[in-house]
């Protein structure tokens, strides 16, 4: 039995609806009425929250232009240092009690991704249900451990991590007494391909581990995570914004509300198709079963006349015997007249 826990009203387990996530990210672009209207679209969009990150450049990394401290090719952001990103990008952090008050408002739980102690600090005095560690974070054992002390829910993304650092860090939630964990299959490229999300490992994480696991996505589009949760994702997380128009760090693998929403109902639909092991035929089916074959008279019959394959054939609907019993019929002898389209029974054999 996979461990289930709670996120305010909501519970996150394999048997329950899947848990979708609103990432804002930098998509508010330092602007706050911009952030207000992103969790307010979200929430039309069908999130059950939306989740911000809490940092500043400088509790991130330092402010260094070194060779170490520039971001290289394969990205997005290649040429600017890890200081001018983060510095872009941060979510300004007198915003985040008023943004999770709006929320909260809405219906959405607020929660964050904190990237060091002062964070966290920042966060429990904001009464935060929740934590989510970031795919880099997975290796940051000290803050890991500080995280877990909170006993809060966490929710880990694993990009870039082997099976090794993936089980190191859990058995470290764990070790703080941290019981209440998800795993988001990630790939942490930005975007990500889709022949590089290997999204069969969700089912493999689930069961290694014995704790619910999503996706984080950063591919463009909706597949990706209608996918993985037909494969058992019990969570959903996907950048978030107004219109990829609105350039930002994080806008171009950004869902716009018109897409966001559409990902959602389609696993809303996902869910119920799932269903569960049955082989029961359901009430709309039993008026179909009408349409299966059975034994028909395709030709007059008339009494002591035989049956063959030139009088009686297996053809649509399904007021006859069972197909079945096709071969025991031909060459037995009718014992009454049988008309063209009467279905056959054994009451007409001898």
């Amino acid at each position: 039995m996979i461990n289930e826990f709670s996120i305010g009203n909501r519970k996150i387990g394999n048997n329950q609806p899947v848990y979708i996530i609103a990432e804002m990210s930098a998509n508010h672009n330092q602007n706050f009425e911009q952030a207000a209207k992103i969790i307010h679209a979200a929430k039309d969009s069908g999130a059950d929250a939306i989740k911000i990150q809490t940092y500043t450049s400088d509790t991130i990394t330092i402010d260094c232009a070194n060779e170490y401290f520039k971001i290289g090719k394969g990205t997005i952001w290649e040429g600017k240092t890890l200081y001018n990103l983060y510095k872009e990008a941060y979510t300004p952090w007198e915003w985040q009690p008023k943004l999770k008050e709006i929320a909260c408002s809405l219906g959405l739980d607020f929660f964050s991704s904190p990237f060091d102690n002062t964070a966290v600090d920042f966060l429990e005095k904001m009464d935060v249900p929740a934590y989510k560690i970031a795919s880099a974070e997975l290796v940051d054992m000290p803050l890991i451990r500080y995280i877990a002390k909170t006993g809060k829910p966490i929710i880990m993304s694993t990009g870039m991590a082997m099976l090794s650092e993936i089980d190191e860090a859990v058995r470290t939630i764990k070790n703080e007494f941290g019981n209440q964990i998800a795993l988001l299959k990630c790939t942490s490229a930005y975007p990500a391909m889709p022949e590089e999300m290997n999204l069969r490992a969700i089912p493999h994480m689930s069961e290694t581990f014995d704790l619910p696991v999503g996706l984080s996505d950063h591919t463009l589009g909706i597949a990706v995570p209608i996918a993985a949760a037909v494969l058992g994702a019990c969570i959903v997380e996907k950048h978030f914004t107004l219109s990829r128009l609105i350039q930002g760090p994080d806008s171009a693998f950004s869902l716009e509300p018109h897409e966001f929403k559409a990902m959602v109902e389609a696993i809303r639909i996902s869910e119920k198709a799932l269903g569960k092991v049955s082989y029961e035929v359901t009430e709309k089916e039993m008026a179909s079963r009408v349409f299966r074959k059975s034994i028909f008279a395709v030709k007059n019959i008339k009494t002591g006349d035989l049956f063959s394959n030139d009088n009686i054939r297996c053809i649509r609907p399904g007021h006859g015997l069972h197909t079945r019993y096709y071969d025991e019929i031909i060459g037995r002898i009718s014992k009454k007249d049988i008309r063209k389209g009467t279905p056959i029974d054994f009451n007409m054999l001898c």
